[in-house]
């Protein structure tokens, strides 16, 4: 049986959602599939930043009150050493369950007119076909949301690509009133602690490291101050493991096939960006989708994730350096100007070139050599 689209999306995730959602507001007609049940649950440290709240507004998706918490700043913490920055003024983050999130983003696509196709797994792509079991979709564009081991990207001859050192995440969830309204870094000796609340009687902790067998549970004795928090918490969620890397493509599209999200590179989770950048790739692919142009695509995709991929090399020089994290929390608390213009750099109110003129590029420099 063929049927046909103007756009087929493969995969529901967030990713795939949110470019289904931009093509409708461009007046496309889209269909996404994924083989998984709704909701998708991945384990990220379920952090938005600013530049993540504000896409989402773009496509007309508003997080409730009760199913989020705010984020005000950053804080890191090391060896009984802790310092902060709060976000530049008019900014917010916010905090939700992974699988809140998801069936908001549903409920979006739903209400534009999106065909959800759920528990339907995509087996195929030959020119301007999807292939489903049981069906084929005649499609003007497709796009690979189908996340880092994408399918997608292997069936376009789109996999050529650069990639950091593989590090393994997990995360769970613990029934504790959050103690904060910062999204919380705490740097060890091997790996990475993040926390934030996710209500007002919950929080969601992940750990990153290059330790595969470096479990949650295992970490978080590196974490004094944090453990001492967790101690006897009802856990509330299963532990959830994930790769996370920086990943980047040689293209990210070929013929009538895009990739978005995960499928079209990866930042490190440790920026916390992943998913605010998979938002506001889908708006501008969708523009090239209405332009006609996927080599636009290509270069916006490209100029979206530059400063991301500089913040995670730059964040990640303290990873498994336990003197630089001292010396370098030391510098932030006794120059709090700098952690703030760093943040402010982070969430995009303020470019490289401001940070060079301040001399701050030459004062991390020293840092870290």
């Amino acid at each position: 049986m063929l049927n046909s689209t103007d756009v087929f999306v493969i995969g529901g995730g967030p990713a795939g959602l949110a470019a289904a959602i931009a093509a409708r507001q461009q007046g496309f007609r889209v269909v996404v599939a994924d083989g998984a049940k709704p909701p998708i649950d991945k384990a990220c440290g379920e952090a938005l930043m600013p530049e993540a709240i504000a896409a989402l507004e773009g496509l007309g998706v508003t997080l409730p009150a009760e199913d989020c918490s705010p984020l005000h700043g950053v804080r890191f913490l090391s060896s009984g050493l802790s310092a902060e920055a709060v976000f530049p003024y008019g900014c917010l983050g916010l905090s939700v369950r992974r699988t809140v999130l998801h069936r908001i983003l549903i409920q979006r696509a739903a209400a534009l007119g999106v065909e959800l196709l759920w528990q339907t797994a995509v087996t195929g792509v030959s020119g301007d076909n999807v292939e489903l079991a049981h069906r084929s979709f005649r499609c003007s564009w497709i796009i690979g949301a189908d996340g880092s081991n994408s399918r997608v990207r292997r069936w376009s001859k789109l996999d050529s690509h650069s990639r950091s050192g593989l590090r393994y995440s997990f995360r769970r969830h613990y029934r504790v009133a959050p103690w904060t309204d910062r999204m919380e870094i705490y740097w060890g000796k091997h790996s990475q602690g993040y926390v934030t609340a996710v209500s007002n009687q919950e929080v969601c902790v992940a750990v990153a490291s290059r330790n595969h067998d470096l479990r949650l549970e295992k970490s978080l004795p590196e974490f004094p101050e944090l453990n001492a928090r967790l101690r006897g918490a009802e856990t509330t969620s299963a532990e959830r493991g994930a790769l996370t890397a920086n990943r980047k493509l040689s293209r990210v599209w070929q013929g009538k096939v895009a990739l978005a999200g995960d499928a079209s590179g990866t930042v490190d989770a440790i920026t916390g960006q992943g998913l605010g950048l998979s938002f506001r790739q889908a708006v501008v692919l969708a523009d090239s989708l209405r332009s006609g142009n996927l080599a636009a695509y290509q270069t916006a995709h490209r100029e979206l994730a530059l400063r991301p991929r500089w913040m995670a090399r730059l964040m990640l020089t303290l990873e498994g350096r336990p003197r630089l994290q001292q010396r370098t929390l030391q510098v932030l608390r006794s120059r709090p100007e700098i952690f703030r213009r760093l943040l402010a750099l982070h969430v995009g109110k303020l470019s490289p070139i401001h940070l060079a003129v301040d001399g701050l590029t030459l004062g991390w420099g020293l840092l870290t050599a």
